[in-house]
């Protein structure tokens, strides 16, 4: 019979100040949730019994309980019976730059796989036109995918681009990312124009998105301009509010 395997809590240095006003399962929760995003706890994972942990920090079981309770909500710890508490793939955080989905989650050690829902040529509305540059009516490329990691899905990306601009196989698509697609063939991305909002999901986003329906998405919309300020890129994307963040770097103005 084989052993269990050990508590991977045991190798962390925990602790918590009593001294602090921030609450004991606060302390603990930001813990172990610094662990899971460095990968100390990885994936899979499985936590020990509450009450050894909860002995080994000299914590009540309730205490412990709380900051479990605090992670599994969310979402970087399950509770599985007959299992226990597993780690779950730790919720990426994007900063707000000009980077591509595909290149932040490599940076954040997941594995991004892409399956392309739509490539086709489609007349441009009046919002893509405007964003786009390009005549109202006139063929713009789109390219709709959904984009997962560790084979959970992440996001759905609908982007529109200028026709004629680079080659969109379907195959190349699924493999990498839009923007090394668009470096490939020489084009330097030099700034962009976004927006970031929230949601509810509809009933097809939340079924490809393995959500429930009036779940909280994130959106965002971009348009990316190359380095002769052309507009080689709208894009329209959602994202899971459970697995996804953007991250803001505010600066006083002097």
């Amino acid at each position: 019979m084989s052993k269990p395997a050990a508590d991977p809590t045991i190798s962390l240095q925990l602790g918590v100040d009593r001294n602090s006003p921030v609450p004991l399962y606060f302390q603990l929760s930001q813990q172990l949730e610094a662990a899971i995003e460095k990968g100390r706890l990885a994936p899979g994972s499985l936590l020990g019994n509450e009450i050894e942990l909860a002995g080994r920090l000299g914590l009540s079981r309730p205490t412990v309980r709380q900051a479990i309770q605090s992670l599994v909500d969310k979402g970087l710890l399950v509770r599985r019976r007959g299992v226990g508490t597993q780690v779950v793939h730790s919720q990426v955080k994007r900063p707000l730059e000009l980077s591509s989905l595909y290149d932040d989650l490599e940076a954040a050690g997941q594995l991004p796989a892409t399956t392309v829902l739509r490539n086709t040529l489609e007349p441009a509305t009046a919002e893509v036109a405007a964003a786009l540059g390009v005549a109202e009516g006139g063929d713009v490329h789109l390219v709709e995918r959904l984009r997962l990691a560790h084979d959970e899905p992440m996001a759905l990306l609908r982007n529109h681009l200028p026709t004629g601009l680079l080659a969109l196989d379907t195959e190349h698509l699924e493999a990498t990312g839009l923007y090394r697609m668009m470096r490939a063939v020489g084009i330097t991305l030099h700034s962009a124009r976004q927006s970031v909002g929230a949601r509810a999901a509809g009933a097809d986003e939340a079924r490809q998105l393995g959500e429930t329906e009036g779940a909280p998405l994130l959106t965002m919309q971009r348009t990316t301009f190359d380095d002769t300020g052309r507009a080689v890129e709208f894009g329209s994307h959602v994202y899971r509010a459970s697995r996804y963040a953007f991250e803001f770097q505010l600066l006083v103005r002097p």
